[in-house]
């Protein structure tokens, strides 16, 4: 009887075309599944597959070459000296199998010309140290002798955004004979230039985000003030130098002849200067003094999440415990980020539960542990224990392949990155070019926006009331951004879709809760504003290998200019012919097809990776377990116009 009652329902859904199996009549208490089974033997996903596989593998290829630096040369040397590599340095540093997300790694790709800088001769990202997710930032010598290019800065300073945003403590492993001087006038003067540098580490300590400074080679000029301005630092003997003029200027300013050693070495500012605080033997002991730093910061981190305590409230409303604990909440990372939480109470933990009942029983508990760290993770969601997709996550380069004229369905990515693939979908019959809802990455509550298809009014107006929904719960936002813009035409701007996009977007600019970004196919126009492009403050931004980004298509620009042109030479009595346009068309095509590039768009940070879409996943839950360290500001919105 009652599929009899529903029978209209299925009906519906065939004729809408959507698989019946992704529904549930009733489902109590669990969440609807999300996603189909996709035909791998079909002609059309074999060639997605093969195409995607082909971006992947040349993803890999570059990462790994970027990974070496600046050549084999330049890495013996290095290793010569006594010192570990950068990324060994990174290595050594991280609590052992914890993963590294490392940021912009094509910095600076092909940016320079035939001057190669590898990642833009510095490696940023986030790692555990110590049992605290920290912002790490490590020059690499074997690039320019680790000197700071424009893009260098602009990487530099895009980590301690990322720290700031995030109260993430930030690590500085120092290695860096400063500002490249052939491109000073790039690098020195402006705001956002090397002094914004120290700028930044002032206000982060003001903040409270803990700044240390580990001096491994070099630290000449303003790099000096790195670690003059850092909480604590850490130098290596016979291998570390601090001077603000190194020994050929000092010789040149004062006829002085001295050793980089004797002016600004271990023993000078240990002993004598008190620049440094710690006095370390080698890397290997610069790096374990670091760790014990951040053992030692008493950083405090409220956890609320929800613990299964038997009390049920509304599926996505959010409703949090309070349960502050210190250290051993061990948050453990291995490979596939398999998030543990292991709440351990004592009998003498000094258990306190503090009951507030309000409109809905909004019912917290307090518990505070002591520990010698005293880290905890400001954590203000609930939380749940983290389920595997129920689609392999390889998939998705059949599903999406490297052609973006080929339609795919979002929630069939959204299936192979969320917790049990469950996505409970909101206004699922309105606006449907947007799909919105909500779901859980490892184990984290998330409201999640992708397209399917150009914005019209509808979807911008649904997209908005999500947006307020999530602000409203606390709840992260997640944008799958897949957009050639928002719809145009006369009758859409006489219903208004200026105003209605105009609503979303300002939605998008003031949410406060993190939000995070992943371009996964096209991003044009003001589709990339109105799905948090750059521009609206994500927390993170990332890439798929076949992504493209531009204001608008290669072909749709230069039928743009040609019919200006067209229409020039027309008032002007002269011809313009077929040839004369396709001459025009072929170079802008060409160009807006190189500049629409990934990497093209990753070389000059304008995200922070190009990430193969098979580790999404694990790329959003890393992320935003890093988002989870900083309190979420109240979210208040300015005038929509109606």
């Amino acid at each position: 009887m009652l599929l009899q009652t529903f029978r209209p329902w299925l009906t519906l859904l065939r004729c809408r075309g959507l698989p019946v199996a992704t529904t549930r009549l009733y489902h109590g208490d669990r969440v609807a599944a999300v996603g189909t089974q996709p035909d791998t033997q079909s002609a059309e996903f074999a060639e997605n597959y093969e195409r995607m596989q082909v971006l992947v593998d040349e993803l890999k290829g570059r990462s790994e070459k970027i990974k070496l630096g600046g050549g084999e040369r330049a890495r013996k040397l290095h290793i010569s000296r006594g010192k570990l590599l950068p990324r060994e340095r990174i290595d050594r540093l991280l609590d052992p199998g914890s993963p590294f997300l490392e940021f912009s790694q094509f910095a600076a790709y092909e940016l320079y010309g035939k001057e190669e800088v590898p990642a833009g001769g510095i490696i940023t990202g986030i790692g555990r140290v110590s049992g605290v997710e920290c912002v790490i930032v490590a020059n690499d010598a074997t690039v320019k002798g680790g000197t700071y290019y424009p893009v260098t800065v602009k990487k530099h300073l895009r980590a301690q955004e990322i720290a700031q945003q995030n109260h993430l403590p930030c690590i500085y492993l120092v290695d860096s004979g400063g500002a490249n001087l052939p491109r000073q006038a790039e690098v020195f003067p402006d705001r956002d230039h090397f002094g914004r540098i120290f700028f930044n580490q002032a206000r982060l300590s003001s903040d409270g985000i803990a700044q240390i400074a580990v001096v491994m080679g070099s630290c000449t000029a303003g790099g000096a003030y790195v670690p003059a301005m850092a909480d604590e630092s850490i130098i290596v003997r016979k291998q570390g130098t601090i001077f603000l003029g190194g020994p050929p200027l000092v010789k040149a300013a004062t006829g002085e002849t001295v050793s980089a050693e004797d002016l600004g070495g271990a023993d000078l500012h240990c002993r004598k200067s008190g620049v440094t605080d710690h006095y370390a033997l080698d890397d290997s002991h610069a790096l374990h003094l670091a760790r014990k730093a951040v053992r030692n910061l008493n950083y405090t981190k409220n956890i609320q999440v929800g613990y299964n305590l038997g009390i049920q409230v509304g599926d996505n409303l959010n409703y949090t415990k309070n349960i502050q604990v210190g250290y051993n909440l061990c948050i453990q990372v291995g490979d596939n980020l398999n998030y543990t939480k292991n709440i351990q109470v004592g009998y003498n933990l000094n258990y306190t539960k503090n009951i507030q009942v309000g409109y809905n029983l909004n019912y917290t508990k307090n518990i505070q542990v002591g520990y010698n760290l005293n880290y905890t993770k400001n954590i203000q969601v609930t939380t749940e224990p983290p389920e595997a997709p129920l689609y392999p996550a390889e998939e998705l380069y059949g599903i999406v392949g490297a052609n973006l004229k080929r339609n795919f369905d979002v929630r069939e990515v959204i299936a192979r990155i969320v917790d049990g693939s469950r996505f409970d979908e909101f206004k699922a019959f309105y606006g449907d070019t947007v799909v919105t809802g909500f779901s859980r990455i490892f184990g984290y509550p998330v409201g999640i926006i992708g397209n399917n298809g150009v914005l019209f009014s509808e979807s911008a107006k649904k997209a908005t009331h999500f947006i307020e929904l999530c602000c409203q719960r606390n709840i992260p936002l997640i944008f799958l951004q897949n957009i050639t813009g928002f719809m145009v035409g006369r009758e859409y701007e006489a219903g208004g879709i200026a105003k209605d996009g105009a609503k979303m977007v300002t939605a998008v600019a003031c949410a406060n809760v993190p939000k995070i970004t992943v371009i996964i196919g096209g991003s044009y126009g003001a589709g990339n504003y109105g799905m948090c492009g750059r521009a609206y403050s994500p927390r993170f931004l990332y890439m798929w290998p076949n992504s493209r980004i531009s204001v608008m298509g290669g072909e749709q620009a230069a039928t743009v200019l040609a019919t200006i042109t067209r229409d020039q030479r027309t008032r002007e009595g002269k011809e313009f012919t077929a040839e004369q346009e396709a001459a025009m068309k072929e170079p802008i095509v060409k160009r807006f097809e190189e500049e629409g590039s990934p990497y093209f768009s990753s070389a000059r940070l304008w995200d922070d990776g190009i990430i193969d879409p098979a580790d999404t996943r694990l790329v959003l839950g890393m992320s935003l377990s890093a988002t989870l360290n900083a309190p979420t500001q109240r979210t208040r919105f300015g005038v929509f116009r109606m």
